[in-house]
């Protein structure tokens, strides 16, 4: 009897499920069906390619925070690179941009917080703007 049993379960292991190539995060790795982020409540793909390329362009023109927006709103098409390869090169512009855009803002920033006057020497009172109305005669009352 321990013979006929042995015959007819010959895989020692107890899963029953023999696929092996099992996608345990079929989430994560699948390739999204919506271009951005609100899903079926958003653009479809034409009007989604007509916005990322607004966003893209306009932020040339001193709008940078809507390349933030381009990276934000077509999430997907950042996330997944197979997806949307005409929306992608948009958006992936618009994180280039923001990136460059942030570094220099921040580096700007810190230069003229931390250096201050030490830095720049007697040029100081040309650079900041906070004795601009004693300059210009603007402070008397009289």
């Amino acid at each position: 009897m321990e013979a006929s049993q042995s015959e007819v379960n010959p895989n020692p292991n107890p899963n029953p499920n023999t696929n092996n190539n099992v996608n345990r995060n079929s989430i994560m790795s699948s390739a999204p069906l919506w271009p951005t982020i609100d899903g079926p409540l958003g653009l479809t793909e034409e009007e989604s390619l007509s916005y990322s390329r607004r966003f893209y362009k306009f932020g040339y023109a001193l709008l940078p925070w809507l390349w933030a927006v381009n990276c934000f709103y077509f999430w997907p098409a950042l996330r997944h690179p197979s997806s949307f390869p005409r929306i992608r090169r948009y958006v992936v512009g618009s994180a280039i941009g923001f990136t460059v855009f942030t570094a220099l803002l921040c580096s700007w920033a810190l230069t003229f917080a931390v250096g201050g006057e030490d830095l720049f020497g007697p040029v100081w009172e040309k650079l900041v703007m906070y004795n601009l109305a004693d300059r210009l005669g603007l402070t008397g009352w009289s």
